[in-house]
């Protein structure tokens, strides 16, 4: 049996046709990608629900920031000797530069020994407002503060 060696020429062209090979072996197979792909599907389904009542929990927390910040502006008002009585709303946000977030509304009314201040969430968004959609708390009274 004769055996034929390759030559010189051979083995180089050999080589080459591998080194060519390997350099058309780049990117990721389609499998790859439909897993990537996949795996970035199942994330989204899970972090866009909790975005979203994240943010809905915000529309509350404003409803109850603006609550407080009308105490406070309610407060300063009354704090000075010539007003004693209870102003409007206009007349608190002009007079002590108030600001409400809206879409919500600022009320206030007179009870008993003190004030009620109610913040209505404009947005209907909010999840503790189950039943109601306003924020009340009190100004002189007692009482525990809330959602109604």
């Amino acid at each position: 049996m004769i055996k034929i060696e390759p030559t010189i020429n051979q083995i180089h062209t050999k080589r080459e046709e591998r080194k060519m090979f390997k350099r058309n072996e780049k990117g990721f197979t389609l499998i790859e990608l439909m897993i990537v792909i996949a795996i970035i599907g199942i994330l989204a389904a899970i972090a866009i629900p909790n975005f979203m009542a994240y943010r809905d929990k915000a529309y509350c927390s404003k409803s109850e920031t603006d609550a407080n910040s009308a105490l406070a502006a309610l407060s300063s008002y009354f704090s000075e000797p010539t007003r004693t009585a209870l102003p409007t709303t206009t007349q608190l946000i002009a007079a002590e530069d108030l600001t409400i977030n809206r879409p919500n509304v600022l009320t206030f009314t007179a009870s008993g020994t003190g004030y009620d201040v109610d913040v209505t969430d404009g947005t209907g968004r909010c999840p503790r407002a189950s039943g109601g959609k306003k924020y009340h708390v009190f100004f002189g009274t007692t009482g525990t503060p809330g959602w109604r």
